[in-house]
């Protein structure tokens, strides 16, 4: 079976996380960016990660958040990975004790290795879809090839998302073969809301190629 690391964002209820896991997702994704319709508070973190155990890894994602708010999110205890969207300085990235992914939103290859540069003591690269003023889950797919070629040279765990769903995501797969996936939108029904069979679908999916 494939190893593609497989992440499933914007998770707001308990039912959706363990439903994620069960159907093979190495990761899940809280978002802590209060103008994301996914947004959760910190008092819903251990009820959104209760009962989960495993392997499996609950990411935090800001976007130009304090210290203070960062800090709160990981005193939960329930968090391993740190997620950032917005303009953090690796610097600020690498402070909190806790492996970090960052997001890039991609415009362009030579912008794209520029900011990959910045960020090499990242666990995770994430590339993005580039859509002025919104950091992430646009929903929006942007050029593979530009992953493909990224991917293709190496220096890094690379992650791809933006606009994926069942029924695209073994192409892009097939075409960019990135370390990982990442999804939210092209798997719910609503806001935050996930549905299981678009989940199963999406994970079986990307596994296959």
């Amino acid at each position: 079976m494939s190893q593609l690391w497989i992440k499933i964002c914007g998770i707001t209820r308990n039912s959706d996380a363990r439903a994620a896991f069960e159907c093979g997702a190495d990761a899940i994704g809280l978002v802590f960016y209060p103008r994301s319709p996914r947004a959760v508070t910190t008092n819903q973190v251990s009820h959104i990660t209760a009962g989960l155990q495993g392997v499996q890894k609950v990411t935090a994602l800001f976007v130009d958040p304090s210290e203070d708010e960062v800090n709160a999110v990981v005193e939960t205890g329930c968090i391993d990975i740190l997620q950032f969207h917005g303009s953090e300085p690796a610097e600020f990235c690498n402070c909190f004790g806790l492996p970090y992914l960052k997001a890039l939103n991609v415009r362009d290859s030579i912008t794209t290795r520029r900011d990959i540069k910045r960020y090499t003591t990242a666990e995770y690269i994430l590339l993005d879809s580039f859509v002025k003023q919104v950091p992430g889950g646009t929903g929006k797919t942007f050029d593979w090839n530009i992953a493909k070629e990224i991917v293709g040279s190496g220096g890094g765990k690379f992650i791809v998302a933006g606009g994926l769903n069942s029924e695209n995501v073994q192409s892009a797969v097939s075409l960019i073969k990135p370390f990982g996936v990442d999804v939210s939108s092209g798997v719910e029904i609503g806001y935050g809301i996930k549905d299981l069979k678009k989940i199963s679908a999406f994970i079986s999916g990307a596994r296959s190629v």
